[in-house]
């Protein structure tokens, strides 16, 4: 039976284990969202893993919607990521961009020349507040995308993937879960739209559709991987028609050949409570190329989902903030590390090695 430690070929890429970095947002950018010299550093040190995705990177301004997260939509943040790629290569680790735009999920102080966040519909996060470059402030009612500025975003995203590919990473992943753009367009509980994009699942579909097809003009669609959470809550999110929605969505997501799809299936960061939660099982029954699990796996758990062939890789988030030696650590049955506090998980200005670049290996 395959475990985490086997090889996998990933399409074209030949991966040295199972396991994967998952996007983790750790804001460690000055305000121009520019890859910093600590953050080659960072990936450096977790590059144990056969594939390696980023923290979610903005394909646009207007995308933004987090502090200190980096971006990819100018030539200056594209040559900041040039360094990481090369550290990773250089540990012979694959590595794919995460392409991100947060819609509903941002605030007009982020991007004030612009006005309102956007989104499918004028629908606001219900929430307390959103940390804003001004401080916490109130979630707002987001502007609804008209189709012409829909056909913009898509080739934003197409754009991110240009400058992606002239950075050399291996691939990107469209960020399509945890209540960011594409996940507001998938669920009836924020896509209220009577027009092509809203309604049934086929239209709700349809802007997914179009950033895929989009992305894999730029990089084959085998080294494109998209994904999906139909289990979070995060963002204010969960729809009552989830079981019936992501499987179609899964399902229709094996037209494009694509490298993986990730799924958020465990509950770890929050669950909406609708339902049974969706599983890796679930998934595997209506899409036939690579799996990947994430969201509270174990040693443990992971093994057993890749043995039962519910998976094909599984990717680890928290574990590797406080172990950077993870794929180490569990190949020689060493003792992991205590969980990191969750006041480091994102940078404090002034101080952004400490709970980042700081975690000592076990030897």
């Amino acid at each position: 039976m395959p475990s985490l430690f086997d090889t996998y070929q990933l399409a074209d890429l030949p991966l040295k284990n199972r396991v994967v970095l998952a996007p983790m947002t750790r804001a460690r950018t000055a305000d121009d969202r520019v890859p910093t010299p600590l953050m080659v550093e960072y990936y450096r040190q977790r590059a144990n893993a056969g594939l390696m995705l980023t923290e979610a990177t903005v394909i646009s301004e207007i995308g933004n919607g987090w502090n200190h997260t980096p971006g990819i939509y100018n030539e200056t943040q594209l040559t900041g990521w040039k360094p990481i790629v090369e550290a990773i290569h250089q540990a012979e680790s694959k590595v794919f961009l995460q392409l991100w735009h947060c819609g509903r999920a941002s605030h007009q102080s982020f991007h004030p020349h612009l006005g309102l966040p956007v989104a499918p519909s004028a629908i606001a996060i219900n929430g307390d507040y959103i940390h804003t470059p001004d401080g916490k402030q109130p979630h707002q009612t987001p502007r609804p995308l008209t189709l012409e500025e829909i056909a913009a975003t898509v080739e934003d995203y197409r754009q991110a993937a240009v400058r992606a590919k002239e950075a050399g990473f291996d691939g990107v992943e469209i960020h399509g879960a945890n209540g960011y753009l594409i996940d507001q367009f998938l669920q009836s509980k924020t896509n209220q739209r009577t027009d092509a994009y809203g309604g049934s699942l086929e239209n709700r579909f349809r802007f997914l559709h179009e950033v895929t097809e989009a992305v894999s003009t730029v990089f084959p669609s085998q080294r494109v991987g998209v994904r999906l959470s139909p289990n979070g809550v995060y963002n204010d999110m969960g729809s009552p028609d989830y079981r019936e929605a992501f499987p179609y969505f899964a399902q229709r997501l094996n037209a494009y050949n694509l490298g993986y799809l990730h799924i958020v299936d465990g509950l770890a960061f929050g669950f909406h409570n609708l339902g049974e939660p969706l599983t890796l099982a679930d998934f595997r029954a209506v899409y036939s190329g690579t799996l990947m699990g994430n969201c509270g796996y174990t040693q443990a758990t992971a093994e057993k989902a890749i043995a039962a062939g519910n998976a094909d890789l599984i990717a680890f988030g928290r574990p590797y903030i406080s172990n950077p030696d993870l794929v180490q650590r569990f190949a020689n049955g060493w003792a992991l590390a205590p969980d990191p506090d969750p006041k480091v998980w994102n940078g404090t200005e002034g101080d952004y090695s400490t709970g980042y670049t700081d975690f000592p290996a076990y030897i």
